[in-house]
């Protein structure tokens, strides 16, 4: 099913991790060209701005080559114009297979026809079934995966869940009103069913290769389970999709419930991902939990903005010095030790300022009894006297 030779992959995941080793300060340059140099890998760019670079170049290629389809066919299919776009999906298709196959992966010019192929074939499909939103989103469902499964790009795993996300949320839709008032909790099994099927089939992998689209999508259902009961977005929700006119005094139902899961389901996160160390499910936790502040300001406004700023400061200074202090000398399990394979010494750099903005001192080594001293040349030498 993949396109590219496995043992090319291989060879690109240990040059990955030898550039880390080499980041980290356990290779040296000339090592780790060395090893590049041995192994044979695709053709791939991880600056950004080379990729974006090649990428921009893929799409003016892409588009050319559409724009110069229809200029010749233009006249000949008349008003069936929507043969067109679906034509123009399958030279991204064929461009994507092409490039993949001269080894381009993860190189720009790929992502192009890879990104476009899908984009061109949802408008396609829109307009053949009028813009049956279920239809579209149950395509790109199908062929986000399989591109996914054949080209191994990241892009195409978040396609694939956002399609099939969309594609449950529509169906939703055709029960009507039950659907639409159900939709929170069918939402919450989603992820919960997404959550232990993408944590149950990482150890069972024969092929490494999908991991990293594996792991996205467990990161995905985390987000999506916590705004699926997110109390301002089901109330937003149901403003929109229900017509639903809340009045001042009132409130949605299930409000406590939902109160309750905003502020929740943040705690659980970054107290089981320090329980597992789990570092993706901590950063989810700090991001849902700062959500969860901004929900509950966004319709009770208790003090203002610069108090709420202020104290929020202060608290989190707090917290933070209290963690290093506590975190500082540990070794294993959740510490404050640096780690090597991060290209900055943020942590040592926070510590130092909280300890000069705090006035405190460097620690002090335990003084000897012996004393030291004597001579008469250049300072501390020994005595004349034995």
């Amino acid at each position: 099913m993949i396109v590219y030779d496995k043992v090319e992959l291989e060879n690109l995941a240990l040059v990955e991790e030898a550039h880390s080793l080499k980041e980290a300060g356990f290779v040296d340059s000339n090592q780790y060209d060395a090893i590049k140099k041995e192994l044979v890998i695709p053709k791939s760019y991880n600056n950004l701005l080379i990729r974006a670079a090649f990428f921009l170049l893929g799409v003016f290629l892409y588009s050319s080559i559409c724009g110069f389809l229809t200029l010749i066919s233009a006249e000949a299919l008349d008003e069936n114009f929507k043969i067109i776009v679906f034509l123009s999906a399958i030279i991204g298709f064929v461009g994507a297979e092409v490039l993949t196959r001269q080894k381009f992966y993860g190189h720009g010019l790929d992502d192009a026809f890879i990104l476009g192929s899908q984009l061109t074939l949802a408008i396609a499909i829109g307009l053949f079934t009028d813009g049956n939103e279920i239809v579209i989103a149950s395509f790109i469902t199908l062929t986000a995966l399989m591109s996914y499964l054949r080209y191994l790009h990241l892009s195409m795993a978040l396609l694939f869940c956002f399609a099939l996300t969309a594609t449950l949320t529509y169906a939703m839709f055709e029960l009507g009103n039950t659907g639409k008032t159900v939709l929170p909790f069918i939402m919450m099994l989603f992820a919960v069913a997404l959550y232990f099927l993408t944590k149950t089939t990482v150890p069972k992998l024969a092929n490494p290769f999908y991991h990293k689209g594996i792991s996205l999508a467990n990161s995905f259902s985390l987000i999506l389970f916590y705004l699926s009961g997110n109390y301002l977005v089901v109330r937003e929700l149901s403003v929109v999709l229900l017509g639903a006119a809340i009045a001042p005094n009132s409130d949605i139902p299930f409000a406590l419930f939902f109160y309750g899961f905003t502020f929740v389901v943040p705690v659980f996160y970054l107290v089981y991902s320090l329980l597992k160390k789990e570092r993706i499910m901590l950063w989810i936790g700090f991001l849902t939990f700062g959500f969860s502040i901004y929900t509950i300001r966004f319709y009770y406004a208790v003090l203002p903005i610069e108090i709420v700023l202020t104290t929020g400061g202060l608290l989190l200074f707090a917290f933070t010095y209290f963690a290093i202090k506590k975190l500082k000398n540990k070794e294993t399990g959740v510490t404050f030790k640096p780690n090597r394979f991060t290209k900055t010494n943020a942590f040592l750099n926070a510590e130092i300022l909280i300890s000069s903005q705090l006035g405190l001192k460097p620690e002090t080594t335990t003084e000897s009894n012996m004393e030291f001293g004597g001579g008469g040349f250049s300072g501390g030498g020994s005595g004349d006297s034995f």
